[in-house]
């Protein structure tokens, strides 16, 4: 018994330190019963309408296919059944002739016979002859009552016949459909029971893999107690089962009380080895926690079959439909084959993998959902220069795709545009009367009136390591990154970032730190690992390290739900991919939304480059040599949007890539002094704006 020192137990006497059990009473059985789990009475399939829907057209198409299937074999099970009919009519009257003259109880009159028991064999012979005669007398009765049903008939027939009309024969003359109907049918029951009994008149329509072995408590055990956990294993350690274990979806959860001191991420870091113990592939085995409760109760799920295997789920948005930022989005399947779906309003998102794994094809899955949205300003930037998302270039407001200082320069030029736009939208949200808009947000009737220009904007950057890696932006484009991901979603501006390599210098930790949603396919490392699914996921058994080569387009999807989710994305190829982009033009074309690199349009500022803003700075003064603050406040001047935010150091990385460096100026203080600043040339600037316009010919 448990004991401390208390001021009871000075006098050497042990006081229990646990309270004593008072009986229960109908309140505490009462809380007890309240703070219980209740079981959802609706399954999770019914409660879901995408997965109802989902599964009543699964059931509609094999309901088609077993019927069309069994309708063209219609005249072999016709011929088989024919065959056997001889065999089923000898088979019916030896059935008849024995239920007449009670044959079922022969043996029991021999044995009376056999034991000379007198007086049973003959309430025996009784009975059988009782039998035999009530038995037919009913077989007699049935000839007379079907000729007294056609006397009946015959005389409603006469007495309704109209006057004049000849007399109707006594036989009435029944459809010929109805004759060889009643044909077909006699015909079929002989053929049937003419069947063997190991024998089938009808083919299988559908061919399934031999089932898996069922789950079982010993099964499970077995497999936790293999892992090579001290405390699965220790004396007094119990693993216990608070539900039965059921069929869930197309697989087996079983709800585990792990033993104390042993934590579901415990489990989840060896997957592989409880894989081994349950004999099943890795892509079967998903151990989950339910932290609700405590960290020690698993809820482990078998699969039938293993995900990387099953065909990919089309994307319920392919064929129709059209949706809105503000609602959920269908971006996949669970483990289970439920589906999984993402709102993008008020979020951004960071998609992370090795190379090869699926990361522009989920990418591709929310650009493709952004264009079905007609309100939504596309602005798309694919930096491998493959053209993955060109299909969808025709909705865009700004595209480009490439690895150039071309296509960098537009990335970095759109995060520049709507970076100053978060003022602008952050001062109409702030003038908007508190009855149009109570929350300080975008909303759904706020985006729709284009003239308030609070439109939801999409900016999506593939390979986005091109940029934050980029010795000369990628300052600049972290700063600006990590502004619109802190403000833009309460403005109405999703961020998507995909990138193959997310280590600390090609996603910065102020960018991932702050993204909302992340979804992270097969990495290598632990570090990769938590770059994108945030700080001690690896620790914690969330590990997208476990997915194998195969397991292209599975990934962990955290932000979504309380937990991360096992997550297979929506597969849309690249020519599925051109029809939705096509469809979702023309309603935008509808809608009238459709603007600048849609329309073949140039941006403003854009089709002038920094060089040639330079070129002008240096048109509207005299001197020859400018200190870099000089040149920044006539750019401002210029274009303050643009330029407004831009520091000395910011204008040194800026003109780096055109071959232009700052040095040492000499010029005049406003007190009348001169001073050496770091600046720029006139004739350092026209010889690196003219290397560039010869670039741009060429």
């Amino acid at each position: 018994m448990s004991t401390e020192h208390t001021p009871e137990a000075e006098t050497g006497e042990l006081v229990p330190v646990d309270p004593p059990e008072h009986p229960k009473t109908i309140h505490a059985t009462a809380l007890s019963v309240r703070d219980t789990e209740r079981r959802p009475i609706v399954p999770a399939w019914a409660r879901n309408r995408e997965e109802a829907r989902q599964l009543a057209a699964w059931l509609a198409r094999y309901g088609i296919h077993v019927s069309v299937y069994h309708l063209t074999r219609s005249p072999k099970y016709g011929a088989k059944l024919l065959g056997r009919v001889p065999a089923g009519a000898w088979f019916a009257l030896v059935t008849l002739h024995g239920w007449v003259f009670d044959t079922e109880a022969r043996p029991l009159r021999a044995d009376a016979v056999t034991r000379k028991d007198l007086a049973g064999y003959l309430t025996l012979s009784k009975q059988r002859n009782r039998r035999v005669r009530q038995r037919l007398a009913l077989l007699g009765a049935a000839p007379v009552g079907f000729l007294v049903v056609l006397v009946v008939v015959w005389v409603a027939r006469v007495a309704t016949a109209a006057p004049g009309s000849p007399a109707p024969g006594f036989w009435p003359s029944p459809p010929g459909w109805a004759v060889l109907l009643g044909a077909a049918l006699a015909l079929a029951v002989l053929g049937k029971l003419g069947t063997p009994a190991d024998r089938r008149v009808t083919d299988v329509a559908t061919v399934t893999a031999a089932a898996p072995p069922r789950l079982t408590a010993e099964v499970v055990t077995r497999a936790l107690q293999a892992l090579g956990i001290a405390a699965l294993t220790a004396k007094g350690a119990t693993i216990s089962y608070v539900a039965p274990i059921t069929r869930d979806g197309p697989g087996w959860r079983a709800d585990v009380d792990l033993p104390f001191g042993v934590t579901v991420g415990d489990i989840m870091e060896r997957r592989d080895r409880l894989a081994s113990g349950l004999r099943r592939p890795l892509g079967c085995v998903w151990p989950e926690a339910k932290a609700e409760e405590h960290e020690g109760r698993l809820v482990l799920w078998v699969g039938d079959r293993d995900m990387a295997q099953q065909k990919p789920a089309p994307w319920p948005l392919a064929k129709r439909g059209s949706v809105t930022l503000f609602d959920p989005i269908p971006f996949g399947v669970d483990q289970r084959g439920r589906p999984v779906a993402m709102t993008l309003m008020f979020e951004s998102v960071l998609i992370g993998a090795k190379p090869r794994m699926g990361k522009t094809f989920a990418l591709r899955v929310l650009v493709l959902a952004g264009a079905l949205d007609v309100n939504t300003e596309l602005r798309l930037f694919e930096l491998k220069g493959t053209g993955d998302l060109s299909t969808i270039e025709g909705c865009c407001h700004r595209y480009a795709s490439g690895a150039d200082t071309v296509a960098l320069e537009a990335a970095m030029a759109s995060l520049r545009e709507v970076y100053a736009d978060l003022d602008v939208r952050a001062g109409k949200i702030r003038s908007l009367p508190r009855a149009v808009c109570p929350e300080n947000k975008v909303t759904p009737e706020i985006s729709a009136r284009r003239s308030l220009g609070l439109h939801p904007v999409l900016l999506g950057i593939d390979e986005c390591q091109e940029l934050f890696s980029h010795p000369d932006y990628g300052k600049e484009a972290e700063r600006l990154c990590e502004a619109i991901i802190k403000r833009g979603p309460a403005l109405g501006i999703v961020l998507i970032l995909a990138t193959q390599r997310p280590d600390a210098k090609s996603l910065p930790t102020g960018v991932s730190a702050n993204v909302g949603i992340r979804f992270c396919l097969r990495v290598m490392g632990q570090v990769e690992n938590d770059m994108i699914l945030g700080t001690s996921s690896y620790r914690n058994g969330i590990r997208a390290t476990t997915f194998t080569a195969r397991d292209r387009g599975i990934g962990y999807l955290a932000g979504v739900a309380d937990d991360p989710l096992i997550t297979r994305t929506a597969y849309i190829d690249g020519p599925e991919a051109e029809k939705i982009a096509e469809r979702a033009r023309a309603a935008r074309e509808a809608a009238g939304t459709l603007s600048g690199h849609a329309l073949g349009e140039q941006p403003e500022r854009d089709d002038r480059s920094l060089l040639d803003d330079l070129a002008t700075v240096f048109a509207t003064i005299t001197v020859d040599k400018v200190w870099s603050e000089t040149v920044i406040e006539k750019l401002a001047e210029l274009d303050s949007g643009r330029y407004g935010r831009m520091s000395p150091e910011a204008l040194t990385a800026a003109v780096k890539p055109y071959g232009l460096t700052t040095g040492q100026v000499h010029g005049r203080l406003p007190t009348g002094g001169t001073a050496n600043r770091r600046g720029l040339t006139r004739e350092d600037v026209q010889a690196a704006l003219d290397r560039y316009r010869r670039e741009l010919t060429v």
